[in-house]
């Protein structure tokens, strides 16, 4: 079994927040098998992450962006507030880049993939405690094409949304309280901005790139 880097490093104390206890297990087990890590507290939701995390107040947390209550994306907005800032790696089944993107633009620090090796799991805690950054290449090179591509409006999101449950123009126009015509202004914006040819190809972007959830 591995220790820890170096003797007599500092702890590194760790709050692990997800919902699925089998997760939550499996992470416990792998940071015990290094001396300088310590898990000192775990959260079922966001709400008990955001509140742990006041209470215990960790250096380091790895925290899932689907819980309930409160995802992780509102519990990193939430703790950002805090000084000195928080040291969080976000945690998630599946690298969708707007996840990352707003994770990231609010300060998160860190990526993990579940199912991740262990020796990925202890060097990115350590690299983030260290106050650097830790995303695998693929990702930070997917992340910075999301960075540079154009963003949707909070109101572009919501008629993306209708546009994927197959709404028409003057059905979303009803459900959002805006006109067809305006509808129809902002499904062109849309289709600029993800550099779609139509409507399936926009959706299949953006459920890609999770703007958008299916199912």
């Amino acid at each position: 079994m591995s220790s820890s880097a170096k003797s007599g490093q500092r702890e590194i104390r760790i709050l692990i927040a997800d919902d699925h206890p089998v997760v939550r297990e499996g992470l416990v087990t792998m940071l015990g098998l290094q001396n300088d890590l310590k898990v000192v507290g775990q959260a079922r939701d966001g709400e008990e992450a955001c509140r742990l995390y006041d209470e215990l107040s960790p250096d380091i947390l790895i925290l899932d962006l689907r819980m309930p209550k409160r995802d992780g994306q509102e519990v990193v907005n939430e703790l950002m507030s805090r000084r000195p800032r928080p040291r969080i790696i976000v945690l998630t089944n599946s690298a969708k880049t707007e996840d990352l993107r707003r994770a990231f633009t609010a300060g998160a620090k860190g990526y993990l993939l579940k199912g991740a090796g262990p020796r990925q799991v202890w060097e990115t805690i350590r690299d983030v405690f260290a106050g650097n950054s830790s995303l695998p290449q693929d990702v930070a090179a997917q992340l910075a094409d999301s960075m540079a591509q154009p963003q949707l409006s909070q109101r572009e999101l919501q008629v993306l949304a209708q546009v994927a449950l197959g709404k028409s123009n003057k059905e979303i126009g009803q459900i959002l309280y805006i006109s067809e015509y305006t509808v129809k202004t902002h499904v062109k914006v849309i289709l600029k901005k993800l550099n779609a040819i139509g409507r399936t190809e926009a959706i299949a972007i953006a459920s890609h790139r999770g703007l958008i959830n299916i199912g």
